[in-house]
């Protein structure tokens, strides 16, 4: 990785670009997981790269829904796998839900190597391998274990592809998607839409599941109950604006 000075004014978003970087040397990441990265990178520095208000309680609500669920899964990716692999474990740890490998550009080598990555950073059983079931899909993010995926009542879904994710709310599940395009197929098709960097989303799930586990059924009910996805979505709209406008004044420049 490149050596990247602290005080560097992009360090945070560097780091991640090499972590991306690496993960495709490792034959984690698609070459095609470079674009989607700066695709949402672009989207993080337009919400000026934090937690809004919207997305902590989203991020509350996907917990509930999680520490509620039957069968909840937490679908890993190539992006995933190569940016946040200790937090998805860690995730998974404290909620209980399974990890399970799903990916557009499938092999068994890749998903051998995932698979082996998570399981470096702590993961035990991890799904994805089997591809025994498989949803109405015509491309290879459609093979699932019908133990995971197939069977799940509740799917995390970060860094999503829009297509498997309507089509898994088709299905009847709760489907939980980590995107900060607002406007995406995946953040319109979610059940919740957590508009944050993976990386700041995750770190907080854990520390809100931490919170959260103490809470009775209906107190983690409630939470679920009170939730607007519509409203979170408008939320994260005018977070960009606002944060636009607010840039555009300190430089002096008149927002039309």
């Amino acid at each position: 990785m490149t050596h990247i000075p602290e005080d560097h004014p992009r360090y945070a978003s560097l780091i991640t670009r090499e972590r991306i970087v690496e993960g495709v040397q490792m034959g984690i990441t698609s070459q095609q997981g470079l674009v989607a990265q700066g695709r949402g990178e672009a989207f993080d520095y337009l919400i000026g790269e934090r937690t809004i208000g919207s997305a902590a309680i989203a991020e509350r609500v996907a917990v509930a829904y999680l520490l509620t669920a039957q069968r909840p899964i937490i679908s890993v990716n190539g992006n995933t796998a190569a940016l946040v692999p200790g937090a998805l474990v860690s995730l998974s740890d404290v909620t209980g839900a399974q990890l399970e490998v799903n990916l557009f550009h499938r092999s068994d080598a890749r998903m051998h190597r995932i698979i082996e990555h998570l399981k470096a950073h702590g993961a035990g059983k991890v799904l994805g391998s089997k591809g025994d079931a498989r949803l109405d899909l015509s491309h290879d993010r459609g093979i699932v274990d019908q133990e995971g995926i197939y069977a799940a009542d509740v799917v995390l879904v970060p860094l999503e592809d829009g297509d498997r994710c309507q089509k898994l709310v088709e299905m009847g599940k709760i489907v939980i998607a980590i995107d900060l395009n607002p406007l995406s197929r995946t953040s319109l098709s979610a059940t919740v839409t957590i508009a944050d960097n993976v990386t700041r989303a995750l770190e907080n799930m854990i520390q809100f599941t931490k919170e959260m586990k103490k809470d009775s059924k209906k107190q983690l009910q409630a939470i679920i109950d009170s939730y607007d996805n519509r409203r979170v979505l408008a939320d994260a709209m005018y977070a960009i604006q606002e944060h636009l406008k607010n840039q555009a004044g300190r430089e002096g420049i008149e927002w039309i």
